[in-house]
């Protein structure tokens, strides 16, 4: 289906619900001045769609490095509709945030392939402190509501789509 521009939930025509649906959220405790307000702003998104508050486990982690893991072990087996990764690097002096990027990104994509459930990618990689915190303002970029909103399409999607 090609909407141009518009979402795939978009093209649903607001159909797109939480309701009678379960969601993981995996959240890096790294940052957390920004991973938490990424995890309210997901959470909330979730019970302004219809999810009840029941229906979302919150599962935290250190940090972004031992997202794909956890992410994983969620995969097997299913027991939500979706699954979102919230995490926060950023840029330092060393080569240490290319490599924890890169590898959380392919682990978190190996899981999603590997499972027959939506995993969304919701960790920040950004210069500064000062970027991510704005990308997670709920007010400015609020990319926790953009995983989740990811999430809840890809979780009416894969109904549509994979019969489970």
């Amino acid at each position: 289906m090609s909407t141009g521009d518009a979402s795939y939930a978009s093209a649903l025509e607001g159909k797109v619900s939480g309701a009678d649906r379960r969601f993981a959220i995996v959240a890096s405790r790294f940052n957390s001045q920004v991973t938490e307000l990424l995890l309210e702003s997901a959470v909330a998104c979730l019970v302004e769609h219809g999810t009840s508050r029941d229906a979302i486990d919150v599962f935290r982690v250190p940090g972004a490095w031992e997202l794909p893991q956890v992410v994983g072990w969620l995969t097997r087996p299913p027991r939500h509709s979706a699954i979102i990764a919230l995490g926060c690097l950023i840029r330092g002096e060393t080569a240490h945030f290319d490599l924890i990027a890169a590898e959380t990104a392919r682990g978190l994509a190996a899981a999603a392939r590997a499972s027959r459930m939506p995993v969304v990618f919701g960790v920040l990689t950004t210069e500064s402190e000062a970027q991510a915190l704005e990308r997670a303002d709920p007010a400015c970029g609020n990319k926790g509501r953009e995983a989740a909103l990811a999430a809840l399409e890809m979780a009416e999607l894969h109904v549509r789509l994979v019969n489970d």
